[in-house]
């Protein structure tokens, strides 16, 4: 039995050309370059996952018990940010 599966895949031809140009550029394989990106699609996912798991726990520590004084506590965040961003020289 192969080490590994084979998978065939269909691509529009300007993502098969970015693929390809991408491979040239970095001295990689199609297969190299596609193994890396489903690598960092499942982190992704994975943290995305741990993150919204972990969200109604700090809601509750926050002490932010319903969707108002969530969506109140995130206005406020924001605007504290752009209140910074504009401080900034």
């Amino acid at each position: 039995m192969r080490p590994s599966h084979t998978f065939t895949i269909s691509l529009p031809p300007d993502l098969a050309a970015e693929v390809d140009r991408l491979a040239a550029e970095e001295h990689r394989s199609r297969s190299e370059l596609f193994r890396e990106a489903f690598r960092r699609y499942v982190n992704s996912r994975q943290r995305w996952e741990r993150i919204l798991e972990f969200g109604p726990h700090a809601a509750a520590t926050a002490g932010l018990d319903s969707e108002a004084t969530i969506d109140a506590a995130v206005d406020e965040a924001v605007r504290e940010v752009r209140r910074q961003r504009r401080q900034r020289p």
